[in-house]
């Protein structure tokens, strides 16, 4: 793979990850973030210490505050900002960005107070141009420090996921591609909600069998809504489906499973947001996630009793007891 000039918008956690990886496999990154105070302290630390202390940057990896500076002759504009704030930088990088500019975005979540998926916010503002997303089963740290990892490149042309996919592919990290750009944002969005229920039922001691349960019913929710919304059964099967899922949930590195363990515990929401201190987007994608169900008529009760815990105040035990009362039913995706 030759190299190539990339721009990633976003200077924390993942942002950074994603840079440090597409400057180790030799491609001059810029890394900007909206707070020009922190890419100075990035550039003066050679690091990100705030979000990865101990990870130096490679020469490759140039922050950087204006914008237009970072987008200018990039191959491709890759975008890992939270989901509450795609569509403003989308907004703020439209002027910026040439005809010919690809664009590609980590983040996972929906358009926060409509329940657009964010393939459809990127179309709206910065047209038809080549667009993917970036999904699966990835902590930043890991990534970070150069552990191994797997994820998924979707875009609606095959050959523009090739293409960020072998931008991204390297000694530490294969890239998969796909075709099924609904199912991998979907599979993204909707695993951090389960990941919460997964952490209220572990914060309630309710042990690994009930976990486990979570899991695999909350992977049937992934595919009845998937498939709903035009996603693809084999995709929730994969990297961006059940690997990102069974990560999310089972390991404490997961923001949304921290806060689900803090309110288990009898944590205040507020309090247990405060304590994880960076964006959990689980609790904004609960109701944006029941929100596209309810539009298709599709039932998601772990879903359903994670936002009545978060948002209609009913007990972590109460929502549990409820979805064990539901019918004895056949087992099925």
């Amino acid at each position: 793979m030759s190299a190539a000039s990339v721009a990633v918008l976003g200077a924390g956690s993942w942002g950074t990850a994603l840079a440090l990886l597409l400057a180790r496999n030799g491609h001059a990154t810029r890394l900007w973030g909206h707070r020009s105070e922190h890419i100075v302290q990035l550039c003066a630390d050679g690091e990100n210490r705030r979000y990865l202390p101990g990870i130096p940057f490679p020469a490759a990896l140039t922050p950087c505050a204006a914008l237009a500076e970072a987008v200018t002759g990039a191959e491709l504009v890759l975008v890992a900002v939270p989901s509450h704030a795609y569509g403003a930088t989308l907004a703020a990088l439209r002027p910026h960005l040439g005809d010919n500019q690809g664009v590609a975005w980590a983040t996972k979540g929906l358009e926060h107070g409509t329940g657009r998926f964010l393939h459809e916010v990127t179309a709206e503002q910065l047209g038809a141009r080549p667009a993917a997303i970036v999904s699966g089963p990835s902590f930043a740290r890991e990534v970070a420090a150069g552990l191994p990892t797997a994820l998924t490149v979707a875009a609606a042309e095959h050959g523009y996921a090739r293409r960020v996919a072998a931008l991204l592919h390297g000694p530490t990290l294969r890239a998969y591609t796909s075709t099924d750009v609904v199912g991998v944002e979907l599979g993204g969005a909707l695993k951090n909600v389960l990941a919460i229920a997964a952490g209220i039922s572990d914060g309630q001691g309710f042990g690994a069998n009930a976990r486990a349960a979570l899991i695999t019913r909350g992977l049937a929710e992934m595919v009845r809504l998937g498939e709903a919304v035009g996603g693809r059964r084999e995709t929730f099967m994969g990297l961006a489906g059940i690997g990102d899922l069974i990560l999310t949930c089972t390991d404490d590195q997961s923001r949304n499973r921290r806060f689900g363990l803090a309110v288990g515990r009898g944590t205040a929401i507020t309090d247990a947001l405060a304590t994880i201190g960076q964006v959990v987007e689980g609790m904004t994608t609960t109701p944006e996630i029941l929100r596209l169900a309810r539009s298709h008529g599709v039932e998601m009760p772990i879903t359903e009793q994670v936002e009545a815990v978060l948002y209609h105040g009913r007990a972590p035990r109460q929502a549990v007891e409820s979805l064990l009362a539901r019918d004895p039913k056949a087992e099925g995706l």
